[in-house]
């Protein structure tokens, strides 16, 4: 922090880091769980490298791994204007029948009232797409007909990052094996390191397995761009946390193991919850929720995640788990030591 920094302010740029291009991880490994894993255990204040498969060694019987299990949709449409003009729309979130928010490029092209025309991937299908209204934060409102909307998978793509360049062979590889609720514009990427056989050997060693809901949004990829993070308008999520997943908590509690939450979105999700948590009863909605340092962890005790955007919201997020210095400490050791970065990258547990 600057000297010129107003008390408790919070510099993004305490949250940078160099990272060499090339460790960018542009395709997945094989299989799922032979990615690396950094174990940085906070209470020793020690850095280990192993396998992801190894993370059985790491997670005790009577701990509750959560799990999110959302699924990306085939979200990115290409298409055009009456002029002919290319267009681009990528779905954040369903807000009513047929009606959808989209970030759209160009932007400044896509006015209220015109259509964008789409073809589908086997060239067979036409449809348009109405722009009904311009919204904050770049985004468009649009009216997708019913042939559309019922059948994504014909007109749109699943939406790999913006530094991923290179196609993927199998759609289902930017999928988690346990994604099922239809909903997110990106894969909560922690979670693509599980394979069936890695959850079975976590469970068969006494590990509780638990699963929520979070819809990630492309904000998700945005880097923080004020200089005080707290200024920084945090993109909403929708989020659903069914009453098993509530017990399962308060199971593991009262038997004295640790939540660990899969990923970011696991984490946010947690850290949504009333505060004292509900016996039970699903709980859902809309969070908006940064978790910087000097957050107040209620509910998750430790942390798989991948390595993360310098100056964006997840490196705060670790952060606050693990310390600014502690995170920028295995960063930098991670760079040493080659790990691949990103959704395609390794993984890092924090203890």
């Amino acid at each position: 922090m600057s000297p010129t920094d107003p008390p408790g302010a919070l510099p993004i740029a305490d949250f940078d880091f160099e990272l060499p291009p090339n460790l960018i991880a542009q395709a997945p490994v094989e299989p799922r769980d032979a990615s690396r894993l950094l174990v940085l255990d906070r209470a020793r204040g020690t850095i280990a490298h192993r396998r992801f498969s190894d993370i059985v060694e790491y997670l005790a019987p009577g701990d509750l791994l959560v799990i999110n299990d959302t699924r990306v949709l085939p979200a990115r449409l290409h298409g055009h204007r009456e002029t002919g003009g290319r267009v681009e729309l990528l779905l954040v979130r369903r807000v009513g029948d047929g009606v959808w928010e989209a970030m759209g490029r160009p932007l400044r092209r896509l006015r209220p009232g015109s259509a964008v025309h789409l073809v589908a991937g086997d060239g067979n299908a036409t449809a348009a797409v109405r722009i009904e209204a311009r919204l904050p934060e770049g985004l468009v409102r649009v009216r997708l007909p019913a042939e559309v909307e019922g059948r994504l998978g014909l007109f749109g793509e699943v939406p790999l990052p913006p530094y991923i360049h290179t196609p993927l062979s199998d759609p289902e590889r930017y999928q988690t094996v346990y994604a099922t609720a239809p909903g997110s514009a990106a894969a909560p990427t922690a979670g693509l390191h599980f394979t069936p056989a890695l959850l079975d050997a976590l469970r068969a060693r006494g590990v509780e397995v638990a699963r929520v809901t979070l819809h990630v949004g492309p904000g998700t990829f945005l880097p923080v761009k004020v200089a005080d993070a707290r200024d920084h308008p945090m993109h909403r999520e929708w989020y659903r946390v069914p009453d098993g997943a509530l017990l399962a908590i308060h199971r593991t509690r009262e038997r004295g193991g640790r939540v660990v939450a899969v990923g970011t979105t696991c984490c946010r999700t947690l850290e949504s919850l009333p505060d004292p948590l509900p016996d039970g009863g699903e709980q859902a909605g809309w969070t908006g929720l940064m978790i910087a340092p000097g957050h107040r962890f209620r509910q998750v005790d430790a942390l798989v995640t991948n390595f993360h955007l310098p100056r964006s919201t997840l490196m705060l997020l670790v952060s606050a788990l693990a310390g600014r210095e502690t995170i920028l400490r295995a960063y930098q050791e991670a760079v040493r030591e080659g790990y691949r970065f990103y959704s395609f990258g390794d993984a890092m547990l924090i203890l």
